[in-house]
């Protein structure tokens, strides 16, 4: 869940990469970082469905080679609650450079166009130091959440 005092500064997007809002993405491209990042990996025709029905995601992007370094998909019920499903980013030297990014443009996208709503998010352990930096705290209050797999 974010915290209330979570004034952080936009992480510089590195030259040479591209963050996209909603642009079609290849569900198989998806699921290679899903894999590389030793996450859960989804049915292509239920992932489908599930960036359909989600209100943005976003992919982070290498130009040239259009590879696919950073996700996050968001959902809400436009009134309570945000959250943030399927954060991964390319495991490597820049992970954490690459998942501050979309957690940061995320969290800009919910606050400006869903203000109000607390953000939760389920995401990995590697996840957590970007995570923290961008205003989340674990569990707060003894809060813990429940998921449905896709």
């Amino acid at each position: 869940m974010l915290g209330l005092n979570s004034a952080n500064k936009c992480p510089q997007i590195p030259e040479g990469f591209i963050l996209l809002r909603s642009e079609i993405v290849s569900v198989r491209k998806i699921n290679r970082l899903l894999s590389r990042c030793n996450q859960d990996t989804h049915q292509p025709k239920k992932l489908e469905l599930a960036l359909k029905s989600s209100d943005f995601y976003l992919t982070l992007l290498q130009k040239t080679s259009e590879d696919l370094v950073g996700f996050v998909r968001v959902t809400s019920d436009k009134g309570l609650n945000a959250n943030l499903w399927d954060l991964v980013a390319e495991p490597g030297d820049q992970q954490d450079q690459y998942m501050s990014i979309v957690v940061f443009k995320a969290v800009e996208i919910i606050r400006r166009e869903l203000p109000g709503c607390s953000i939760s998010v389920a995401a990995p352990l590697i996840s957590l130091e970007s995570l923290r930096a961008n205003g989340f705290l674990l569990d707060p209050n003894g809060i813990q959440t429940m998921g449905f797999r896709l």
